[in-house]
């Protein structure tokens, strides 16, 4: 496409701050606005629940960039204004405080938001959700030795913070409503690995465990009942059941919806030519995977302004890269790349020891071919990993399993 003269970029997390660098990078030197809700500089996410979650680190060690960059850079950052709507046919934005600001290409970095509880309670004082800097500054305040934080979720987020509050020597509480937390993404034998982790570290983990109710005295949490009739004891209670793109503008504005996101084509261009979408609510066609996908981690949100900015200064730049994430729980690190497509159950092969929580699980297709993998506790292997995914070709199940061949032989 021939590139615009004028970009405006909604959501200035990650996504929306690497757009803007990549757009300058690339020598875009038209006008160049980032509008975003919170009050910070844009940053980095994990860190909520990792280091910064753990106190080991900075709150501006995540920072994107120094808010400085921005004005040396001559990109309009916005902070503290929401995008309202959008026009696509006058190519105008919004804004909360009732201006409109014009854009030749529209870039859409909205992000999502913690799918909230329903429950009786819920809105109690002590009810926590983690997506920004002062939400993890209230979970480090409430998880601290001698207080007890009922987790609802075990996914990600829910494990990850529980690794940081029983670090603090906080009681932790997680209730699962599966057999197993995160078995639906990584399988019953290594969910089993992250459930004993927990429970070898102090969790007191429940599974099958619906909530029903968090109780609450003089608007103060005091606990959750299950729907069985169990109580937890609690002072605070996080809430971990997932996120919801935000997609609102885009279904306002007419873009196509779907997966659950904005559609987006192998370029992240939506359904309007002059409209792009990028991070958590990007539904891409990909074209390696061969099906639309969106994904809710950091590399997406990292990587994917890279292909708009090139296509948005004249080089169309197709977004190819495999699906990753990782996460940090005591002294367990993993990284997972590819995507398994929903509904398909894949077979799993290990390799290494799962006792130890130092293995390798291969996700392979009906053919052998493998369709994504998780290294835990095993380092320096994601591109022999990403390799044999793109290879789509079978591979031999004993040689996956046998550690004494490379990965780079197989």
């Amino acid at each position: 496409m021939s590139t615009p003269e004028s970009i405006v970029v909604i959501g200035a997390g990650l996504a929306g701050a690497k757009t803007v660098e990549e757009l300058r990078s690339l020598g875009f030197t038209g006008p160049l606005t980032l509008i975003g809700e919170e009050s910070h500089a844009p940053y980095e996410r994990p860190a909520l629940s990792k280091e910064y979650l753990a106190g080991s680190a900075e709150f501006t060690d995540s920072l994107v960039h120094p808010l400085e960059w921005y004005a040396e850079n001559s990109i309009d950052l916005r902070l503290n204004t929401s995008a309202t709507a959008f026009d696509a046919a006058a190519h105008t934005v919004t804004l909360s405080d009732g201006s409109t600001v014009d854009y030749g290409a529209l870039v859409l970095a909205t992000g999502a938001a913690p799918r909230r509880a329903s429950i009786p309670g819920a809105d109690a004082e002590g009810v926590l959700y983690l997506r920004t800097k002062e939400d993890s500054d209230a979970i480090r305040a409430a998880a601290v030795k001698g207080k007890k934080l009922a987790i609802i979720g075990g996914g990600w987020i829910g494990l990850e913070v529980a690794a940081g509050a029983r670090n603090a020597g906080a009681d932790v509480a997680v209730l699962e409503l599966d057999p197993l937390p995160l078995a639906r993404i990584v399988g019953d034998r290594a969910a089993e690995a992250f459930a004993s982790l927990h429970r070898d570290k102090g969790v007191d983990l429940h599974t099958n465990a619906e909530a029903a109710e968090i109780l609450v005295a003089d608007g103060h949490v005091t606990g959750v009942k299950l729907k069985d009739g169990t109580l937890i004891d609690a002072d605070t209670v996080l809430v971990g059941i997932g996120a919801i793109p935000n997609i609102a503008l885009a279904e306002a504005a007419g873009l196509t919806i779907e997966a659950g996101g904005v559609a987006v084509d192998a370029q992240l261009r939506t359904s309007d030519a002059d409209v792009f979408a990028v991070g958590d609510i990007a539904a891409q066609n990909h074209p390696v995977l061969g099906r639309r996908v969106r994904v809710e981690h950091w590399a997406t949100a990292l990587n994917q302004p890279k292909a708009v900015a090139a296509t948005l200064t004249g080089t169309d730049t197709d977004f190819t890269e495999l699906p990753y994430f990782f996460t940090d729980q005591y002294d367990l690190g993993m990284e997972y790349i590819g995507s398994v497509p929903r509904g398909v159950q894949p077979e799993v092969v290990f390799r290494g020891d799962l006792e130890s929580r130092e293995f390798i699980a291969y996700y392979l297709n009906a053919d052998g071919a493998i369709l994504a993998a998780m290294a835990v506790n095993i380092w320096d292997v994601i591109d022999n990993l990403k390799a044999l995914i793109l290879s789509g070709k079978p591979v031999d199940r004993a040689r996956l399993e046998d550690s004494t061949v490379a990965i780079s032989e197989l």
